[in-house]
């Protein structure tokens, strides 16, 4: 049994604005990601932050590093 993933309420729309100023997303971030994906009760506005996070990422606008945390 795989356990239910509970996100924050302004986790993602964090995250993006995390991502948009700091030009990377961190190996936590990417796990966050990776879990709101897999949350099968996104909004379709989460799921639209998703997006403009992966496009950004293919466009090369957000960098993906090894860091564990911006927080330095």
């Amino acid at each position: 049994m795989v356990p239910k993933v509970q996100l924050l309420q302004s986790a993602l729309s964090d995250l993006f604005a995390q991502a948009n100023t700091t030009g990377h997303l961190t190996l936590a971030d990417r796990y966050g990601l990776m879990a709101a994906i897999l949350d099968e009760s996104l909004s379709e506005e989460e799921r639209r932050c998703i997006d403009r996070l992966l496009r950004a990422v293919s466009r090369g606008r957000i960098k993906i590093v090894d860091d564990l945390s911006s927080l330095q």
